[in-house]
C-alpha cells in the first residue's frame, strides 16, 4: 500500500500540477494587478461598476415572515469581471506569448504544417497490411 503511494508521489504528473498551483498563485497576484491598476480604472471612465452591485435587486417574502433578496445586479457584476478578467488575461499576456513563441519557432526554422488526421479506413488499411505483413514471415 505504501509503495503505490510512494510511486503515486513520485510520478512526474505530481510535481507538475504542485509546480503550476504555485506558478498560478503568483501569476494570480500579476493579474489582479492588472485589473485593478489598469483595467478598473478603464471601465470607470464610462461607468460606475460598483453601483451596478447594487441594482437590480429584488425583495421577496419569504414563509416565516422575511424577506429574501435575490441580488441579479451582483450575478451581472461578477460575470462583467470574469469577462474582463479573461479579456486582459487574453490580450495582455496570453496573445503575446504565442507571438514571441511563433516568432522564435520560425527563427528556429520549425514549421507548423496542418497534417490531416488519417481516415478510418486509411487506419485499418495500414493495419490489415501490417497484419499481412506479419503473417507472410
Amino acid at each position: 500500500m505504501l509503495q503505490g503511494f510512494r510511486d503515486f508521489i513520485l510520478r512526474g504528473n505530481v510535481v507538475e500540477l504542485a509546480v503550476a498551483v504555485v506558478i498560478g498563485t503568483a501569476f494570480n497576484a500579476i493579474v489582479t494587478v492588472l485589473v485593478e491598476a489598469l483595467i478598473n480604472p478603464l471601465i470607470a471612465l464610462f461607468f460606475d461598476a460598483s453601483r451596478l452591485q447594487d441594482a437590480l435587486k429584488v425583495t421577496v417574502p419569504t414563509l416565516f415572515d422575511g424577506t429574501s433578496t435575490f441580488a441579479f445586479g451582483a450575478v451581472i457584476a461578477a460575470v462583467i469581471n470574469f469577462v474582463v478578467v479573461a479579456a486582459a488575461v487574453y490580450f495582455v499576456i496570453v496573445l503575446p506569448m504565442n507571438k514571441v513563441n511563433d516568432m522564435r519557432k520560425a527563427r528556429a526554422g520549425i514549421a507548423e504544417e496542418a497534417v490531416p488526421a488519417p481516415t478510418q479506413e486509411q487506419l485499418l488499411t495500414e493495419i490489415r497490411d501490417l497484419l499481412a505483413q506479419r503473417s507472410d514471415r
